[in-house]
C-alpha cells in the first residue's frame, strides 16, 4: 500500500530487452523510486524472465502490451526502424511514452509522432542519456562560468576501435543502421543543448572498415551566426582516441579524454542507486593565461569532472508524469535532432554545405 497521501507509482511497460532496454532501460526504471516496471515485450521471454523475475509480465508481441490498460508509460528500447510504429501504437493507445533514440528514422517520421502526441494529450520523450554524462555536464558548467571566454571552435568525438563488422541491424546500409543514425543524435542533440541552433552543417560520411556496408564514420561542421564552428565526429577505427571534448576560446581552451563511466557501469551490472554512482571519470585539461595581460604566459589545470546523472533522466519522467516537474526530453527538441540528421545526410550525399532552409 502506498502512504497516506503518497502518489501512486507510474506504472512502466517495456518494449524491446536487447542492449538497449537490457542495459539502460531495465536498470534505470528500477532504480528510480515512483517508477515501477510492471510488465517487458521481447522475442526473447525466457531472457527477460531470467532478468527481471517472475513479478514483470512478459509478451512475445508488442502490441499485446500496449493493449493492456494497466500501464501509464511505454518505453520502447527495439530496432530503430520500429520506434515511429510502435510509439505511434502507444500514443494511440492513451500511452505516455518514451523512445530510445534515435527518435525516428527522419524528421517527417518525427514531426507525425509530435503531432499525435499533442492531440493525444500524452508525454512524449526521446532518451538523449548524454545529456546527463559527466563531461557533458562538465562542459556546460564551464561554459556558463566564463572561463573560456568567447568559444570560437569546439570539437565532440565519439571514437571506438572496432574494426570487424558485425551482422547486425545496427551496422547495415539501411535507414535504420549505420553510425550517423546510432551516434550523430548524441552528438547534434548536445551541441544543441550547449550552443544552439546553427545556420549549416557541412557533413561527410563514408563507410571505411573492410567488408563494411553501413557508414562506419562521420564528420560534420555545424556554422553558427556568430562564427563558432562545432565539429562533431564519430570512428569505429580509432585504436587512438581524440578528446570526447575539446573547446577553444578567447580566454583559453579545455579538453577532456575518455568516454562517461555510466555504461560501462551498467554493462557490469552496477546499480543506479548505488552510493557513487556517476563519479571516477578522469579530469579534463584547462589552459588558459595566467595573466590576461600576457597571454603568452599559459598555466595547465586539471579540470575536475563532474558525476554522471543517468538516474536523473527517468526521475524527470516521473515527475512530468505525476505533474511535480517537466519532460527532462520534450519531443521537440529530439525532432531539431532529427532536422539536423537529415540535413546532414543530405550535406553529405551533395558534398556542399547546407542552410537550414537549404
Amino acid at each position: 500500500m502506498n502512504a497516506p497521501g503518497a502518489r501512486p507509482p507510474v506504472r512502466v511497460g517495456l518494449i524491446g530487452f536487447g542492449y538497449a532496454g537490457r542495459t539502460f532501460h531495465a536498470p534505470l526504471i528500477a532504480a528510480t523510486p515512483g517508477l515501477a516496471l510492471c510488465a517487458a515485450a521481447s522475442s526473447q521471454p525466457d531472457a527477460v524472465r531470467a532478468a527481471l523475475g517472475g513479478a514483470v509480465a512478459v509478451h512475445a508481441e508488442p502490441a499485446a502490451l500496449i493493449a493492456r490498460d494497466d500501464l501509464d508509460l511505454i518505453v520502447i528500447a527495439t530496432p530503430n526502424d520500429t520506434h515511429a510504429p510502435l510509439a505511434s501504437a502507444a500514443l494511440q493507445a492513451g500511452k505516455a511514452v518514451v523512445v530510445d533514440k534515435p527518435f525516428a528514422l527522419d524528421s517527417t517520421q518525427a514531426a507525425a509522432l509530435v503531432a499525435l502526441a499533442e492531440r493525444q494529450g500524452r508525454l512524449l520523450s526521446v532518451f538523449h542519456n548524454r545529456r546527463w554524462d559527466g563531461d557533458f555536464l562538465t562542459v556546460r558548467a564551464l561554459l556558463a562560468s566564463g572561463e573560456l571566454g568567447r568559444v570560437t571552435q569546439a570539437r565532440f568525438h565519439f571514437d571506438r576501435y572496432r574494426p570487424l563488422v558485425r551482422a547486425r541491424w545496427r551496422e547495415a546500409d539501411s535507414p535504420a543502421g549505420g553510425l550517423w543514425i546510432d551516434l550523430g543524435p548524441h552528438l547534434i542533440d548536445q551541441a544543441l543543448q550547449l550552443f544552439g541552433e546553427p545556420v549549416a552543417i557541412q557533413a561527410d560520411i563514408a563507410a571505411q572498415r573492410d567488408g563494411a556496408t553501413g557508414d562506419d564514420w562521420f564528420q560534420a561542421t555545424l556554422r553558427h551566426a556568430s562564427g563558432l564552428r562545432v565539429t562533431v565526429s564519430a570512428s569505429t577505427l580509432a585504436a587512438l582516441p581524440g578528446p570526447r571534448f575539446e573547446l577553444h576560446g578567447t580566454r583559453g581552451s579545455y579538453a577532456k579524454h575518455g568516454l562517461d563511466p555510466q555504461e560501462d557501469a551498467l554493462k557490469r551490472g552496477d546499480k543506479p542507486d548505488a552510493p557513487g554512482w556517476g563519479h571516477g571519470d578522469a579530469p579534463g585539461a584547462l589552459v588558459t593565461a595566467a595573466d590576461p595581460a600576457r597571454h603568452e604566459e599559459l598555466q595547465h589545470l586539471p579540470w575536475p569532472t563532474m558525476p554522471g546523472r543517468y538516474p536523473d533522466y527517468y526521475a524527470g519522467i516521473r515527475d512530468a508524469l505525476q505533474g511535480r516537474g517537466t519532460n527532462p526530453v520534450p519531443a521537440a527538441e529530439a525532432l531539431a535532432v532529427m532536422h539536423w540528421l537529415d540535413l546532414g545526410r543530405r550535406s553529405a550525399a551533395e558534398r556542399r554545405e547546407l542552410g537550414v532552409v537549404g
